[in-house]
Formats: C-alpha cells, sequence, structure tokens
C-alpha cells in the first residue's frame, strides 16, 4: 500500500494523480500541497490509498525517488 497525491482542476469533478506513491499520507499531503501552490487552476488537493508499491519519498521540501535506474540523455549530441 502506498499513498499518493491528488489535484483537482477549477470546472472539473475529477481528481488527477501522478505517478509519484509515497509511504506515509503526511508525504503524499505534503507533495499536494506543492503541487497545489504550483498549478494555476487547482481547487483542491488530497492525499489516497493506492495498491501502487511505494516509489518516492518527501525530504526537505523535494520528491526523492526510490529505485530509479537514471541514465544519461543527449540531444543533438549535447549532454543534459
Amino acid at each position: 500500500m502506498s499513498w499518493k497525491p491528488e489535484i483537482q482542476v477549477a470546472g472539473d469533478q475529477k481528481w488527477y494523480d501522478n505517478a509519484v506513491r509515497f509511504e506515509t499520507k503526511a508525504e503524499a499531503e505534503k507533495y499536494a500541497r506543492d503541487l497545489f501552490y504550483r498549478w494555476t487552476s487547482a481547487k483542491n488537493q488530497r492525499a489516497t490509498e493506492s495498491d501502487d508499491p511505494v516509489n518516492a519519498s518527501w525530504v526537505e521540501g523535494a520528491v526523492v525517488w526510490k529505485d530509479v535506474k537514471y541514465r544519461q540523455t543527449t540531444v543533438d549530441d549535447h549532454e543534459l
């Protein structure tokens, strides 16, 4: 079990989430609040339970991904 942050936008009754899943409800609520203030049309925020595995933590105001494999990416031979 994990917790997912959800955002509701103006003019829409549906709740939206992304792939971020937290171990605790508190972490998901903090991330949802962060998203709420960054989205221009957000009207509500919440955290709900999910059957998805935990894949992130909320540490000092930022998402820290768990077990994510990174690869180096280039565009037009310029390193990103």
